[in-house]
């Protein structure tokens, strides 16, 4: 999973409020998604449903840019670290039938790693301080090859990197974690990771479109198989992520666990149901995966076991996003009205941000639809326009508050990014600007008759968040 602060990303304000229970709003879903398609690019499907019933599913552009096949209900994409909920899934099930406890020590069944006293709670909850495997695989690992997860444990085995923090005193995601824990599903089953999660899980709930996949990808021996993609700057197109010979797509790409896994959202949405309404494990084991187990207070970060959860301004949710060259997904319930929505894109369209739209949408709040930004020439901007903010975000999957500078260079207002080039935002109304990197995104100011600035608000991909000054 990438952790990107989405409004440094470098890639009279008109809200519509919404009374409607969510199956009447198929028209709002759909002019929301084809604004998204036509003027933000994205390529993907999307599925919303509620209490389980589908009630808005479409798709938006091709499966293959360069033989122009277009997506469908059951074009298959890499879904990234929601991978990790069926690891996850795999373990509990485990744990069910008696083979596993949380207090487990990875030294029981790997006693030749240096770090035997991590519990399998700890692997499921991110607390294990477990250090970068992956990072080991691409400094010593032969390129040329394809590891696998024992190659993982054998450079963690002879390189011994230390633990990143004391088992249990910290939260920090780790990839690596569910490595090991695909490797121990496989020592306790005497099943590879793929043969055991397409039994126990996936033809159990009928994901018929769903396999572990570590192998190289193609619509020859995967039918179906949405292919994902990167924009080029320098070439002004989409190229195949494949094509860049990047580390996930090559040499990592036999590693289990963490990634790895293809679906289509109507799968994905047979996966939610069986977490809802606890198909595959024990009530309580299936409470357990969805209740908090550790905390990051700083980033507002909650874990169950292979899955984030809490409540925000509306309401409980569960949910994991993903990431894999070529692709981003989300999947999210809210499990107080019960919505679903599930986005999978494979030309890395936000999906994760398209998704609370859409939840919002669902759930009767606020949004603004996209629509065509047209600049004016500036007037003289004020000084009131520049400062520093504090944006709160209590939603799906970035949480917790992070400052934004508004700084004027050459009577232009750009916000100052640390971590890049600044980015321009470019003049709409009196009050309001759009940003010019090409993402769905706009700053609005607030005043009153007299030209007091009273509020600023950032809209993001329809959703709106009020920024506060920073004193």
């Amino acid at each position: 999973m990438r952790i990107i602060v989405f409004f440094l990303l470098s890639a009279g304000c008109c809200a519509w409020p919404f009374a409607l229970p969510a199956q009447n709003n198929v028209a709002l879903f759909d002019t929301y998604m084809q604004g998204q398609a036509k003027l933000y690019g994205f390529n993907g499907n999307v599925l919303v449903a509620q209490k389980g019933k589908v009630i808005y599913q479409q798709s938006f552009g091709y499966a293959d840019y360069d033989t122009k096949t277009k997506l469908n209900a059951n074009s298959i994409f890499d879904c990234g670290s929601i991978a990790k909920e069926f690891t996850a899934m795999g373990i509990l099930l485990l744990k069910d039938k008696g083979k596993i406890s949380y207090s487990d020590t990875l030294g029981k069944f790997f006693p030749q790693l240096p770090y035997t006293s991590l519990t399998i709670q700890q692997l499921l909850t991110h607390t294990s301080g477990v250090p970068d495997g992956f990072g080991l695989v691409e400094k010593y690992f032969d390129h040329n090859k394809v590891a696998s997860n024992e190659d993982l444990i054998r450079l963690l085995t002879d390189k011994k990197p230390d633990l990143l923090f004391k088992p249990g005193e910290k939260l920090m995601y780790s990839g690596t974690a569910f490595n090991l824990l695909a490797s121990i599903i496989e020592k306790i089953s005497g099943q590879s990771y793929n043969s055991y999660m397409n039994e126990q899980v996936f033809e159990r709930l009928g994901m018929m479109h769903t396999q572990v996949a570590n192998f190289a990808r193609n619509a020859k021996n995967i039918p179906g198989y949405a292919v994902g993609y990167n924009y080029s700057d320098s070439l002004q197109k989409y190229i195949r992520a494949d094509s860049k010979g990047l580390g996930w797509t090559t040499y990592l790409a036999g590693i289990t666990g963490e990634g790895m896994i293809i679906t289509t959202t109507g799968d994905l949405l047979k996966w939610d149901r069986a977490i809802k309404n606890h198909s595959l494990l024990t009530e309580t084991t299936q409470w357990e995966m969805l209740s908090p187990q550790a905390h990051n207070p700083f980033f507002k970060i909650t874990f169950g076991y292979g899955m984030r959860v809490g409540k925000n301004d509306i309401g409980n949710y569960f949910f994991h996003n993903g990431y894999y060259p070529g692709y981003l997904s989300m999947h999210i319930c809210y499990t107080d009205e019960d919505i679903t929505v599930i986005v999978l894109s494979n030309n890395e369209s936000r999906s994760e941000f398209i998704a609370d739209a859409l939840s919002s949408i669902a759930l009767n709040k606020n949004i603004v639809l996209p629509y065509v930004h047209k600049e004016t020439l500036p007037g003289k901007l004020l000084a009131k326009f520049e400062g520093k903010y504090w944006l709160q975000l209590v939603r799906p999957p970035y949480m917790g508050r992070f400052a934004i500078e508004f700084v004027i260079k050459n009577d232009t207002l750009y916000i100052h990014s640390g971590n890049g080039p600044d980015i321009r935002l470019i003049q709409e109304t009196a009050t309001k600007f759009f940003f010019d990197n090409k993402t769905d995104q706009q700053i609005e100011y607030e005043t009153d008759n007299s030209g007091n600035l009273l509020k600023v608000w950032h809209i993001a991909w329809g959703v709106m968040r009020e920024l506060k000054k920073v004193e």
